[in-house]
């Protein structure tokens, strides 16, 4: 199974193309709306002020309620879009965002407005494809649950201290990053090889460094490998009633790039918001000097919140194509 997105922030619509999608399987339109619903903006003050209501028209793949098995098409239309906001960027790239790099990409011809292409909006079809996913997965008897694990360096924050380190930064004209952990359950043992573009870590992290913003994927207890010994960072092995599992699972349920029948665990990390209001050295790409640039338009101060779900569906593309779907 694999996917297309499609289409630009402040172009008419958004989209995505789903191919290889197992025929018959029931669409539960009210799960994906509930799935949509976690990622759309201008919920509260701790995301940007656009409002769309994301609600996806399924153009092909569907027929009576349950897919086909051909293309599977959604499109979701922009009907917020505050173009004038971003004239600037045609010339005046915003550090750490994808403005430069698409410039140099794609020869001067991209669509700068809301980052175009690159933008976070992006991400709604991707959340689409994933509801879908996670519908596949149903049949399998495979789940993907996720949690932020910290924001702004708070690890495992309660929403009071996440609203409070997020709104401290909007008020200082600033945005944070932060970290969301996700476990895949139901994955039999056995699945991926050791092999380039074959390994479970790889197959996963093509997915999630596909999501902007996402700078680092650790599994299992990833960078804390760093600190222990053999001794402590082992899986012990053991039988449940004839079944092979692990009393720990610090290799986030993968051993030589092969699922060992425990969840796949894993971490990601997410950079703070390029788009802040401060002040911040660029460069003028038409008249080659150096300049300055204050970004307008709506930005979220942090994007965690609205990124978990993002990072679901990545990961339930992604166990699909493990599945072999």
């Amino acid at each position: 199974m694999k996917y297309i997105i499609f289409g630009e922030s402040h172009g008419p619509a958004i989209g995505v193309a789903l191919e290889g999608l197992p025929s018959g399987i029931a669409l539960d339109m009210d799960f994906i709306a509930s799935e949509m619903a976690r990622r759309v903006p201008g919920q509260n003050a701790m995301t940007t002020a656009r409002r769309e209501k994301d609600a996806p028209e399924i153009l092909s793949g569907v027929f009576e309620g349950r897919t086909t098995g051909t293309p599977l098409c959604a499109v979701i239309r922009n009907t917020d879009t505050h173009s004038q906001d971003y004239a600037k960027l045609r010339t005046l790239p915003r550090p750490g965002h994808a403005d430069y790099t698409g410039f140099v990409r794609y020869a001067g011809w991209g669509d700068y407005r809301g980052g175009g292409h690159f933008s976070g909006r992006l991400t709604a079809p991707l959340v689409f494809a994933g509801a879908v996913a996670k519908l596949v997965l149903r049949e399998r008897g495979v789940a993907v649950t996720g949690r932020i694990s910290n924001v702004a360096g708070i690890p495992d924050p309660t929403p009071e201290q996440m609203e409070a380190a997020i709104l401290a930064a909007k008020a200082e004209l600033d945005s944070v990053g932060g970290r969301i952990r996700c476990s895949v359950t139901g994955l039999p043992v056995g699945l991926g090889s050791p092999d380039f573009g074959c390994n479970v870590e790889g197959i996963f992290s093509q997915y999630l460094f596909a999501v902007p913003a996402v700078k680092a994927v650790g599994f299992g207890l990833g960078e804390g490998f760093a600190a222990l010994r053999g001794s402590q960072a082992n899986d012990p092995f053991y039988l449940d009633g004839g079944t092979v599992r692990t009393r720990t699972n610090h290799s986030g349920g993968i051993n030589g790039g092969i699922t060992n029948g425990m969840p796949v665990e894993f971490e990601v990390t997410l950079r703070p918001t390029p788009s802040i209001a401060r002040r911040q050295q660029t460069v003028d790409l038409s008249a080659g000097r150096e300049a300055e640039l204050e970004i307008t338009g709506r930005h979220d101060p942090c994007i965690v919140p609205r990124a978990l779900p993002v990072i679901e569906a990545a990961a339930a593309l992604a166990a699909c194509e493990l599945l072999g779907m």
